[in-house]
């Protein structure tokens, strides 16, 4: 049986590949289909590369701003972080006195500083390195904790704050200890180095050796180490010298040992030799000290001068201060009153009213005058310091006594009108100093008061004559005297007598000035009229007498002007003169304010103090006693 036969299944063959366009022939495109066409790349690399154009355009600016223009300034920055300056202070002048005695000098000292930026909790890792290091330093600078804290944090990224100025060796050395003592303990992770960034610079302490001694003349030091009064205030450039600098390389608040370091050296300041010779100082301050606390006064004042040079030979003030410990002193008490208080003389101007009488030749220390008791003049009766009937006196005689009324009576010859007088006795005021400064340029130093006569009160024109209703300085007081000592011829009062420079040079001071206020004729008339009050028994300064000397010299008692109230309260006790008479080297001058125990009287509380001061400075000059006789001018006429 046969199988029936399958027709023949067709098999595709392969497909024929498509005819091929024409060049330039479009390709045929479906119905309905879209065209698919690529972006090109150009505009993007286009964009990336101007992008990085910029970039590096950028860089480039940056870098010539920071390595060309601007690489000074950031030079500059990097120096401060790296370089640190450092002030090296000028050792200041030493203040001697006539012989070169130390009466101010400076010694080491060291300014305590500190890194506030290495006391950071990010640097120390701990949170109170500033309030350890504070409690640290506290005992041994002598300072509160807190506020040595607030230094350390007031501001942390400070490489340079000063905890505490001029400190003495041995405080360094215990601070050096606590470090060495932290840095063991840091070394073993023992601990926080708290004190690493604390250092110290060497600076200079000034000292008073004599302590309180002529304090007033040369005042002291304040905290910047500039001069804060007397002639280390005035003569602070002098002193000074100039600070030098020095800068070295640091690394975290350490020097850098191989660093560099540029220093350019301090200058010394000048030395400053005074007119004032300790001894006679020291005995002026001890006397006037002692009288002041006797006599429970406001003050006291001691001015001892060469006559023949003005040199201030003693200053000295009571109550005083030392100036190496302010903190402890009187505020009152600072400055110097004997050239800053201005007070009314009283009768120690009368020889002021005798040299105008004398000099205009209207009497002579012979001249009779009748003084009454009372003497009615302008709006009121004037009287003398006690009772009395009627005097009859020489002219030496109403100095001797101290007569206010015998002064107004000798004071209107003067002139034909009181008027006149007034202008003539002013004239000789201003000759002897008053009413102008004295010449020394001390700081504070008052010029007195002394108005023009045409500002004159009606009663001034019969008080001033007798040292009421002007007011003076004591220094000035002091140079009236010296100048009838010296002959009539004012020499200008001088305080130094020269400088001493590094280089070791000594510049002595100028000359003084001289002025000649009356004559030699009429200076040895006022001396020996001045001898009576102290030799004569009817004299008012006979406690001033000094065994183989002979002493001119005026007693003076005033009514004082309180400067609280501005009224007048209490009394100026004072005694001016010079010795020996006849061939005068010394004058000294005493005043004491407002004493309230025992006398008031110049001649019994302030003439003890110029024979005691007195007699020391002639034995410390070795001036040889008088060789002549007193002339004992009388002092009254007709018996008396």
């Amino acid at each position: 049986m046969s199988t029936p036969r399958q027709p023949r299944r067709r098999v595709p063959g392969p497909a024929r590949p498509a005819a091929r366009p024409a060049a330039g022939a479009r390709r045929p495109r479906p119905a309905g289909a879209q065209a698919l066409r690529l972006g090109s790349p150009r505009p993007r690399l286009r964009l990336i590369g101007f992008g990085l154009t910029l970039v590096l355009i950028a860089f480039t600016v940056r870098l010539l701003q920071v390595q060309a223009v601007d690489a000074s300034a950031y030079a500059a920055k990097a120096n401060v972080n790296r370089y640190i300056p450092v002030t090296l202070a000028a050792e200041r002048g030493t203040i001697t006195d006539r012989s070169g005695v130390d009466l101010a000098t400076t010694v080491d000292a060291y300014d305590i500083t500190a890194a506030p930026d290495l006391l950071t909790p990010e640097r120390t890792r701990t949170e109170d390195a500033a309030r350890q290091a504070a409690g640290l330093l506290a005992p041994v600078l002598g300072e509160r904790a807190p506020v040595l804290e607030k230094k350390l944090t007031a501001n942390p990224r400070s490489k340079y704050v000063v905890l505490a100025r001029r400190q003495a060796p041995k405080v360094w050395n215990q601070i050096k200890e606590l470090k060495k003592s932290l840095a063991e303990k840091a070394a073993k992770k023992e601990g926080v180095n708290v004190l690493a960034g604390v250092n110290r610079e060497p600076h200079s302490k000034r000292v008073y050796p004599n302590g309180a001694l002529a304090a007033g003349i040369l005042g002291f030091v304040n905290a910047e180490g500039r001069g804060g009064g007397g002639v280390e205030a005035q003569l602070d450039t002098v002193l000074a010298g100039r600070d030098g600098k020095r800068v070295y390389a640091q690394s975290g608040g350490r020097q850098v040992p191989t660093g560099d370091v540029k220093e350019q050296p301090a200058v010394p300041g000048s030395d400053v030799e005074l007119t004032i010779d300790r001894d006679i100082q020291w005995a002026a301050q001890s006397a006037i000290t002692r009288q002041v606390e006797d006599s429970e006064a406001d003050r006291g004042y001691v001015v001892v001068q060469d006559t023949a040079t003005g040199e201030i030979l003693a200053m000295a003030n009571a109550p005083g201060y030392d100036p190496g410990d302010l903190a402890h002193a009187d505020r009152d008490s600072l400055g110097n009153a004997a050239l800053q208080d201005a007070y009314e003389p009283g009768s120690v101007s009368k020889v002021m009213t005798m040299a105008a009488v004398l000099e205009e030749g209207v009497a002579t220390p012979m001249t009779r005058v009748e003084v009454p008791n009372r003497l009615p003049r302008a709006d009121r009766s004037f009287a003398d310091d006690i009772d009395h009937p009627t005097w009859h006196l020489t002219l030496n005689g109403v100095l001797a006594k101290s007569s206010n009324i015998g002064t107004i009576l000798a004071s209107e010859q003067l002139g034909k009108t009181r008027e006149q007088a007034d202008d003539v006795l002013y004239s000789y005021l201003r000759k002897f100093g008053i009413g102008a400064p004295t010449g020394l340029g001390f700081p504070g130093e008052t010029p007195g008061i002394l108005a023009r006569p045409s500002k004159w009160g009606a009663s001034q024109s019969y008080t001033i004559p007798f040292g009421q209703g002007l007011s003076l300085n004591a220094v000035q007081a002091a140079s009236v005297y010296s100048t009838i000592a010296a002959g009539g011829e004012r020499v200008q009062p001088t305080l130094v007598r020269g400088t001493k420079g590094p280089d070791g040079r000594f510049t002595p001071a100028a000359a003084p000035a001289r002025t000649r206020v009356v004559s030699e004729k009429t200076a040895k008339e006022l001396a020996a009229m001045l001898e009576s009050v102290v030799d004569d028994r009817e004299g008012t300064g006979t406690k001033a007498k000094i065994p183989g000397y002979r002493v001119a010299g005026k007693t003076g008692t005033s009514n004082r002007v309180d400067p609280q109230t501005g009224r007048y309260h209490g009394y100026t006790a004072s005694f001016a003169g010079f010795a020996p008479a006849d061939q005068p080297r010394i004058t000294v001058y005493c005043a004491i304010q407002n004493p309230t125990k025992g006398s008031y009287f110049g001649g019994q509380i302030c003439g003890p103090v110029f024979k005691q001061v007195m007699e020391f400075a002639l034995k410390t000059l070795q001036v040889p006693p008088s060789g002549t006789q007193s002339p004992r001018l009388p002092v009254g006429y007709d018996g008396q």
